[in-house]
């Protein structure tokens, strides 16, 4: 089996070299090829466009930026879908809008191609060490053919319905973070203001009824100054924004999710929009 693999980011080129470690051969392609040297140097073969991608491959995997980046790689004129082989699966696994999954869904399979939208979490941390949790949407005939391929990224892999469910899963994923990060920030900010030492109230309190993974994971992060990015601040705007657009669309109330994205939004209009999304720290202290 043949995998492509587009998106070199901080999770995508973790991914891809858990699956080159599994042994599958990988076809390689991103906007930006020096951001690719390091899978080529373990042996992944580069090409020159997407469509190169999915037409030598058997299984086509995406995680980019955006929405519109995920419309152009999967139905631009050089991109996935026109390109594919009849009987390929193609796995989108950006964070995305669920009604894009349904339209790349319903294109492909017009072409005989199989479409899974499957976004991750786990951050960063989480994609070095092959055990993201994958949300997926779509057949499953084509989810339990690429079991052993999700295998090799993650270890929670879930099929949770039809075309788009994936990401709808995604979006209750990050609706459940967005708040909870507020409430880590505050947490540490009150320790440190209270002049106890944040480590050993993190200590306390991680393994409680407050514990979260963003508690565990990035809150020492946030303690250490730590901002770098394990998942980035631009991206959660993202994310929220698809969360409150399709919420508003269904008449739901999110009134956390809704706070949060303010915050990020100040953060990134002061210039943080590349940092981590522990950063927001720094608005409590």
């Amino acid at each position: 089996m043949k995998i492509g693999f587009i998106g070199s980011g901080v999770m995508g080129k973790s991914m891809a070299l858990n699956l080159i470690k599994a042994g599958y051969q990988l076809n390689i392609y991103t906007r930006t090829k020096s951001k690719a040297d390091e899978l080529i140097k373990e042996g992944a073969a580069w090409m020159d466009s997407a469509g190169q991608v999915a037409a030598a491959s058997d299984v086509i995997i995406t995680i980019v930026g955006y929405p519109k980046d995920v419309e152009e790689v999967y139905l631009g004129e050089n991109g996935i879908i026109k390109n594919a082989k009849a009987g390929s699966v193609v796995i989108d696994m950006t964070t995305s809008s669920p009604l894009l999954a349904q339209r790349i869904y319903e294109q492909a399979r017009a072409k005989n191609i199989f479409a899974l939208d499957a976004p991750v979490s786990g951050g960063d941390v989480g994609a070095r060490e092959a055990r993201l949790s994958i949300m997926v949407g779509g057949d499953a005939e084509a989810f339990e053919r690429v079991q052993p391929v999700f295998a090799a990224m993650g270890k929670n892999i879930v099929l949770q319905g039809a075309a788009g469910a994936g990401q709808h899963t995604k979006m209750c994923n990050q609706i459940a973070i967005a708040s909870n990060m507020i409430g880590v920030c505050e947490a540490m900010a009150y320790a440190q203001k209270a002049g106890l030492d944040p480590n050993t109230v993190l200590q306390s309190i991680a393994s409680g009824a407050a514990g979260s993974w963003s508690l565990s994971n990035l809150a020492p992060r946030m303690i250490a100054g730590d901002f770098a990015p394990g998942f980035y601040v631009k991206h959660f705007i993202k994310d929220m924004t698809i969360a409150l657009d399709t919420a508003q669309e269904m008449g739901l109330m999110t009134p956390g999710l809704e706070l949060a994205k303010t915050l990020y939004e100040k953060l990134a209009a002061e210039g943080a929009e590349e940092n981590g999304t522990q950063v927001l720290y720094k608005l409590f202290i």
